[in-house]
């Protein structure tokens, strides 16, 4: 199957699953006429996603991706913000930091080097862009549901254990990003791989940390879902997933070792740091 076509599976995909994610975290939510408010948020994701995709395919630029991703986030929040104010500040708080921390990280770049392949096909870079939509729907699906849901469900223990794991993940993720950034000012890390601060405890801590918060979300949600609402709670699986089976580590693990492969001290950090969880270094 070539690239062109795997494109427009991914594509046609992430619209069904998107599709299915609208139906089972609409049940029992709050509705507008017909439609849950889920439904329509799910309807709102894809859109702004897509409506984004048609000036940056014209203008062959991926700079407004990311930035789109947070946009993405922050517009089902505001449509489905009512009583879950807790919800909605942890994943409005994360959306903004991570959202802004991306973009001015391609600002100063220039560019991504994953987009360079795919942006001169239509297909390809509308497949992108509709995947980041079924990513920002996937992710929120919990909170999404527990947000517009009917049932009346004050915060209990359970919301203060997730807000804890929330608190925990969301700073290893921002620590990791701050720490790699500076690094990378660093002229005289040119050229070099790091190994200090929490990326001495592990390879991918930025992912752990993202992976904990979204945890954290789905412990605050749960009570608040019923029936065919508990697909939703694939949502830190779905992260978990795409972070260490598709798009995250195995990426960047595939890059690292063409660049530094035969470094021997490259090697030696590989096997002495884990890959995700963080783990006090092996010396």
């Amino acid at each position: 199957m070539n690239a062109e076509r795997q494109a427009a599976v991914a594509l046609i995909v992430s619209v069904v699953v998107g599709a299915a994610m609208a139906v089972a975290g609409g049940e029992n939510g709050l509705r507008l006429g017909a439609m849950s408010v889920f439904a329509l948020c799910v309807i709102i994701a894809f859109l702004v996603n897509w409506i984004a995709f048609l000036p940056a395919y014209l203008r062959q630029t991926e700079r407004f991706y990311d930035i789109c991703g947070t946009a993405t986030y922050i517009t089902m929040v505001v449509v489905a913000v009512g009583w879950a104010l807790l919800l909605a500040g942890l994943v409005l708080l994360w959306a903004l930091r991570l959202g802004t921390f991306l973009f001015r990280r391609i600002s100063q770049d220039g560019s991504d080097g994953r987009f360079d392949p795919i942006k001169p096909s239509a297909v390809r870079f509308a497949s992108a862009w509709t995947m980041q939509a079924l990513w920002c729907v996937m992710t929120f699906g919990c909170a999404l549901a527990a947000m517009t849901t009917q049932q009346d469900r004050p915060l209990n223990w359970s919301a203060a254990v997730g807000l804890a794991i929330w608190i925990a993940g969301f700073a290893i993720e921002a620590t990791a990003d701050r720490q790699k950034r500076s690094f990378r000012r660093d002229p005289a890390n040119d050229g070099r791989f790091i190994t200090s601060g929490l990326w001495a405890w592990s390879r991918h801590p930025n992912y752990f940390g993202e992976i904990v918060l979204w945890i954290g979300v789905a412990i605050i949600a749960a009570p608040a879902l019923r029936g065919w609402q508990y697909v939703t709670l694939i949502s830190p699986v779905f992260v978990f997933l795409l972070l260490t089976r598709v798009s995250g580590i195995p990426l960047l693990e595939a890059r690292a070792r063409k660049r530094w492969g035969d470094d021997e001290e490259f090697r030696d950090y590989t096997q002495r740091t884990p890959s995700l969880v963080l783990r006090p270094p092996k010396h």
